[in-house]
């Protein structure tokens, strides 16, 4: 069995806001934006890196949506970015007003720094230990 994850979908508030801070502060790449209606776009980003996982931004369509913006995972860390390098990384949250939940600290598995997104979503920004 050949299986992967493809999409992981963030409901947001507005599909340019959205944009704007993962392509514009995290440095995603705008994958596909299309227009499927008059309120409903197919939009994929992904970290510039050789990973093939997509985040699907899925504006909120209801009321029970619009109420997990922002807490999807409920209060845990929602998503896990690994990086080559940390330094640079954590430099451009800081420079970019991105709030850091935990400052960057060395564990067994590597170097972490929790952030949160533009929503509320925790984050891991992970400089994974060689082995």
């Amino acid at each position: 069995m050949n299986q992967r994850l493809a999409y992981i979908t963030i409901l947001v508030d507005d599909y340019d806001k959205a944009l704007d801070f993962y392509t514009g502060k995290l440095n995603f790449k705008l994958i596909e934006d299309t227009k499927l209606s008059e309120i409903k776009r197919w939009v994929l980003v992904k970290p510039d890196g050789a990973g093939d996982c997509y985040l699907l931004l899925a504006k909120a369509a209801n009321e029970q949506q619009t109420s997990m913006i922002g807490n999807q995972s409920g209060g845990r860390v929602f998503l896990f970015l690994h990086t080559d390098n940390l330094n640079r990384d954590y430099n451009n949250l800081i420079n970019n007003g991105i709030k850091i939940v935990r400052e960057p600290v060395k564990e067994n598995y590597g170097t972490v720094v929790v952030f949160q997104d533009i929503y509320g979503n925790i984050w891991d920004l992970i400089e994974p230990t060689t082995r």
